[in-house]
């Protein structure tokens, strides 16, 4: 009986311990995505003080937003690979690092070159940080609150993404513009001490156990990459022969990536991976979802100036409430997922997007502010929802040495849905409003614009749940008896 309760006590004890374990990792984890979200989002207030500090031009200065997006977008997935094959923890702890040193390369740089540079370092870092992040999640947090992790991570983005503007305003006015990138420092420093401390250890194999890495694979991936969010961001949405030749290259390295993934024995990206339909269907929906979110924050700003009349700051208040309403309900939208399933709650999420696409471009412009964020609102809730409820989806029950290549998957969709977004949502807008210069059109020009805009983000969103009814059919009628809510 005395062993018997020692080993009781024991086991007790062991639980006892687990718990803040857990929670402090799960911290750790929601910091380093809170960190790669802010310095997506910071920059980009300071691009006119930054103009004017290095004496360039705008179309120069917005290489340090660029250089940041390209980074992330075209090694996102090749970093969620390093991960599988050399350590996760490993080397969030190096992603981490790395965005710390770059942070401080930032604040110190002394011409707009360097600058450049070190913010393409520093997307190398975030890329580590945001598909690591959610690979870990899996060996860090147990099974059971997966989705509620998937709403706090989802949570702390929006966060980064609402502080960002704010705090760089700030910070400039205060400060000068080399605090926006300082500031990043000890935030680093504190996230690696406790990742260091509290994420588990990678699991020991050996030497001749690990796949060798896809090097030609990876090279093919990050130039196709490159070339298609190029093509998609230079130019401001405008078609011309240099984004025609990149669309061209990007297609031709997506077939030649394809032909090499087939054959190498250990390739970046296993093409059977896609035969899932949980899988195929979430990456195709989270990409078509935040194509319709890039959307409300590049008609936004348009509209509520355009049409409504908001000065400067009022515009940046408005649009501020979209992050602060998915900060607010990341965190109960993965509770959401944990008692509820994540398909009922992802279509429940998508409905909810549909709906406030549909409202918002038929409500009239006598109903100023508050015709904009009411519908504005209940797309952002139903964005945290339906995000929450996919990242669980399509990161629970796959296998552990490939949470990192499909996290960088889950990450490359949502970022290329922004860069398309950005540049084919603001061409609808521009078609929309008739007109050739958006900033001096009539304010019914701008409505106009705004309609055609959410009329094809509905259209997007229709097509979102239409991916997630037949992959459910599809996915029934392979395993009907594992399927579950």
């Amino acid at each position: 009986m005395k062993i018997n309760r020692n080993s009781s006590e024991g086991a007790v004890s062991d639980s006892a311990q687990a718990m803040p374990s857990f929670r402090w990792a799960l911290i750790s984890l929601s910091m380093s995505m809170l960190l790669s979200s802010l310095g997506t989002s910071i920059a980009n207030v300071a691009l006119p003080t930054l103009a004017q500090a290095f004496n360039v031009s705008f179309q120069d200065v917005q290489w340090v937003v660029l250089a940041y997006l390209l980074a992330i977008t075209t090694l996102i997935v090749s970093v969620g690979k390093l991960g599988d094959t050399f350590g996760r923890r490993r080397l969030l702890l190096i992603g981490i690092a790395l965005f710390t040193v770059a942070s401080i390369l930032c604040g110190v740089a002394p011409s707009l070159a360097w600058l450049i540079a070190a913010r393409a370092l520093q997307g190398l870092g975030a890329a580590v940080m945001m598909a690591i992040t959610m690979a870990m999640v899996g060996e860090a947090v147990p099974k059971d609150k997966t989705g509620s992790a998937m709403g706090l991570l989802g949570t702390m983005s929006a966060i980064g993404t609402a502080l960002g503007p704010t705090l760089g305003g700030l910070l400039i006015a205060a400060l000068h513009w080399q605090a926006i990138f300082l500031v990043n420092v000890p935030l680093g420093i504190g996230t690696f001490a406790l990742a260091y401390r509290y994420l588990p250890n990678d699991r020991q194999s050996a030497k001749g156990d690990r796949p060798r890495f896809d090097s030609l694979g990876t090279l093919l991936l990050a130039l196709t990459l490159a070339a298609y969010a190029l093509a998609m961001t230079l130019g401001r949405g405008h078609l011309g022969q240099l984004n025609i030749a990149l669309l061209l290259a990007a297609v031709v390295g997506g077939g030649l990536f394809l032909l090499v993934e087939a054959r190498v024995a250990s390739p970046l990206v296993r093409l059977s991976m896609f035969r899932s339909p949980v899988l195929s269907a979430g990456f195709v929906m989270s990409a078509l979802v935040t194509t319709v979110v890039m959307a409300t924050l590049v008609v936004g700003p348009f509209y509520l100036s355009g049409a409504l009349g908001l000065d400067a700051a009022r515009v940046g208040l408005v649009m501020s409430s979209g992050p602060i309403v998915a900060a607010l309900t990341g965190a109960p939208a993965g509770r959401f997922v944990d008692q509820f399933g994540a398909y009922r709650m992802g279509t429940v999420g998508l409905l909810a997007m549909a709906l406030g696409a549909i409202v918002l471009p038929l409500l009239p412009i006598s109903l100023g502010i508050l015709g904009y964020i009411v519908p504005l609102s209940v797309i952002t809730a139903g964005y945290a929802l339906f995000q929450a409820a996919n990242n669980t989806a399509v990161m629970s029950d796959i296998r552990a040495d490939q949470r990192g290549v499909i996290s960088g998957l889950l990450s490359l969709s949502r970022n290329l849905g922004l860069i398309t977004g950005a540049s084919a949502m603001g061409a609808v807008f521009a078609l929309g409003s008739a007109v050739s210069d958006i900033t001096t059109a009539h304010p019914q020009a701008v409505a106009s614009g705004m309609r055609l805009t959410f009329t094809v983000a509905a259209a997007l969103i229709f097509l979102a749940l239409a991916v997630s009814v037949a992959s459910r059919a599809l996915t029934e009628s392979i395993q009907p008896s594992k399927v579950t809510s």
